[in-house]
């Protein structure tokens, strides 16, 4: 792997005081300065396998109560960053592309995504800064991990009285001996620091609070969120429901994308745990016909499967 390149953190500059109460307006904030995103990509970051757990338990299937949405309205319930397995995910070149649809407009954000590739959601939440109107973040269900650092793109964020804010430290697979842990670590160490002074900008608290909580891999309920300053106000109950189908759906796409990370935990490279689980799905391709993709009608005794090989990985 190449050497890493220290990228300096820049200074937080002071901002308006943050409400202290879930009652009263949604304060409108100036968004962040950008964040450092890396050029070499062969250092991959995801959501750790707990959270992508929790996400699948708590927050599959949550979606917006009003059956029409806004053109001007980008919604985020997929894994931050290209999926392998489906097609889908949320990318930096997708959401520029509807920004560019929405035009000089104020812009809606619904999330409820467990993360995903990290520097993915860096490059989105760069995207969504640089837009010239005020965009209004809604977390249905969960901003975990990589989503949110998008929340924190908002001018204003809406968050649900049970929906969850997840923040933590950059978090990669590696391989190798410790001079190469070493140069991951350093490599990681700039990108850990620009999120915690997002962090810090976006609530008013100290970046070294920001830190830690990242240190401890902190969720956050929607109380908690207002209280620290990275949520403004409450979504209203009857704003959100459950979809079953988009609940099963997620849920089965997410055993899928588990059970990847778990081989990767294990020991194998990214596309030698894809080729073992097409062996497992008889995929045809990286991606699958809707026939069987997770959530789309795949074989329920092949998805039962593979629900109980993953758990036999994390026993």
């Amino acid at each position: 792997m190449a050497k890493p390149t220290a990228i300096p953190a820049k200074p937080v500059p002071g901002t308006p005081g943050r409400p202290r109460s879930i009652i009263g307006s949604v304060q409108a904030r100036e968004r962040p300065q950008a964040v450092p995103v890396p050029a070499d990509r062969r250092v991959s970051a995801f959501s750790p396998l707990p959270v992508l757990d929790r996400w699948g338990e708590d927050a599959a299937g949550i979606r917006p109560a009003a059956l029409e949405q806004g053109d001007n309205v980008i919604t985020m319930f997929d894994i931050i960053g290209e999926d392998w397995w489906t097609g889908g995910g949320v990318t930096a070149k997708k959401v520029a592309a509807q920004l560019r649809a929405i035009g000089d407009r104020p812009v809606e954000v619904q999330i409820n995504s467990g993360g995903g590739d990290m520097f993915e959601g860096l490059a989105i939440y760069n995207v969504l800064r640089e837009h010239s109107q005020p965009i209004t973040v809604k977390v249905m269900g969960m901003a975990a991990s990589a989503a949110s650092i998008i929340t924190m793109a908002g001018n204003s964020v809406e968050i649900g009285a049970a929906s969850f804010i997840m923040i933590h430290n950059c978090w990669v697979v590696a391989a190798g001996n410790r001079h190469d842990f070493a140069e991951v670590a350093a490599y990681l160490a700039p990108f850990d620091q620009a999120m915690a002074d997002v962090y810090a900008q976006r609530t008013s608290q100290p970046t070294a609070d920001c830190a830690a909580w990242m240190d401890a891999e902190t969720w956050m309920s929607g109380s908690m969120a207002i209280e620290r300053g990275f949520a403004d106000a409450l979504l209203s109950a009857d704003q959100m429901k459950v979809d079953e189908k988009a609940k099963a759906a997620d849920r089965e796409a997410n055993e899928v994308r588990a059970l990847e990370l778990t081989l990767v935990n294990s020991g194998m490279t990214r596309a030698q745990a894809r080729a073992r689980i097409k062996s497992l799905k008889g995929t045809p391709g990286a991606a699958p016909d809707p026939a069987d993709t997770p959530g789309a009608g795949g074989d329920p005794e092949l998805i039962s499967a593979m629900a109980g090989l993953l758990d036999a990985f994390r026993s």
